[in-house]
């Protein structure tokens, strides 16, 4: 039997168009069929109600609490006795009643002389303060890792030895110190004496004063630094030492290259701290090591003990809140400065 090419080639191609359409219109019916759900029928996220965020940081927010209200108690509520540095503060008339005298209070501050004596003694003494504990401490947090690779338990003692002195009282040290400087009865005049010297008034010689305060300030506080100073070294990873021992760096090369330069975040940190509280000086330190000796105010006077004694000699409330107003505009600004300072220098080592 002979076929025709020609329609051969005609009857495949309309087999073949009618099983496109059969198979598009089976497609269109599984599509519709496969079509999604509409919107108002599916589930929807955004109807699942999350938990708040504070009902997420409860837990945290009552672990706060207690230093959140201690920080509200001690530092915000006493803000409104500000105003008592514009007033003649009177306990009988009370904070409304006393007579306003505006800026008196600073006027007479400021010019009688001792704003000055008491601002040179509290930056000056915080300023060497902050300068000997640094320079201290991270030395010996040096010192105490070289010993800490070599043998652990002597470094364990070195470092409970030097943070010992921290949780000892002023009063206590008070004690130590006359015990030492007594001009009759103590070891350093009998030493003085032993070598043919001349015995040492301390406690009427200010200027020996801020050498001994920060000698007492040094021996102790540098131990709480010293244990910041060498955590800080400790996280630093030690892969860099090996590499640069591999190098062939000594120690003191490694020190210098790689402590010093990673703890550089840290010491910026702790400096601007420190220097947050420049205007604060330790009462403890300049009222009961000195013996409150009023032949040593031309050293050790400081803004504190300033106010302690305009409030227990003189009685004058309106001047203690004066220069305690004056304190805290100076110390802020101090520290706005500094951090500007290192803003400027290195960006990301600020603290604001």
């Amino acid at each position: 039997m002979k076929i025709d090419a020609p329609a051969l080639i005609d009857g495949s191609a309309q087999l073949n168009g009618s099983a496109q359409m059969n198979g598009s219109s089976q497609t269109e019916g599984r599509t519709d069929e496969a079509q999604p759900r509409p919107a108002a029928a599916r589930p929807s996220r955004r109807g699942r109600r999350k938990p708040g965020r504070l009902r997420r940081d409860l837990f945290l927010l009552l672990m706060g609490a207690p230093a959140l209200l201690v920080l509200f108690v001690f530092h915000y509520l006493p803000l409104a006795g500000l105003v008592l540095a514009f007033e003649d503060f009177r306990p009988r008339s009370g904070i409304l009643g006393s007579h306003w005298v505006g800026l008196a209070n600073f006027r007479y501050l400021l010019t009688g002389g001792d704003a000055w004596r008491i601002t040179r003694n509290t930056v000056g003494m915080n300023g060497l303060f902050i300068t000997a504990n640094l320079v201290v401490a991270l030395g010996l947090a040096v010192l105490l890792n070289e010993i800490r690779e070599s043998s652990r338990w002597m470094s364990r003692v070195y470092q409970s030895t030097m943070f010992l002195p921290y949780v000892l009282s002023y009063v206590v040290i008070s004690n130590f110190v006359l015990t030492l400087l007594e001009s009759n009865t103590g070891i350093v005049n009998h030493v003085l004496r032993s070598f043919g010297g001349h015995g040492v008034d301390f406690y009427n010689s200010p200027g020996w004063w801020p050498l001994i305060l920060t000698v007492v300030e040094v021996w102790k506080g540098a131990g709480f630094w010293v244990v910041v100073y060498l955590a800080g070294i400790m996280a630093i990873n030690p892969e860099l030492f090996e590499a640069a021992d591999l190098d062939g760096a000594g120690r003191l090369s490694q020190i210098r290259r790689i402590t010093l330069p990673l703890l550089t975040p840290l010491i910026i940190m702790n400096v601007l701290l420190s220097v947050s509280h420049i205007f604060n000086a330790d009462f403890g330190l300049f009222f009961q090591v000195t013996g409150n000796s009023p032949t040593l105010y031309p050293t050790t006077d400081v803004i504190d003990t300033y106010v302690y004694r305009s409030l227990t000699s003189t009685g004058d409330i309106g001047m203690a809140a004066a220069a305690g107003f004056y304190q805290a505009v100076v110390g802020f600004l101090l520290v706005v400065s500094a951090n500007w300072w290192v803003r400027r220098r290195s960006g990301e080592n600020a603290l604001f």
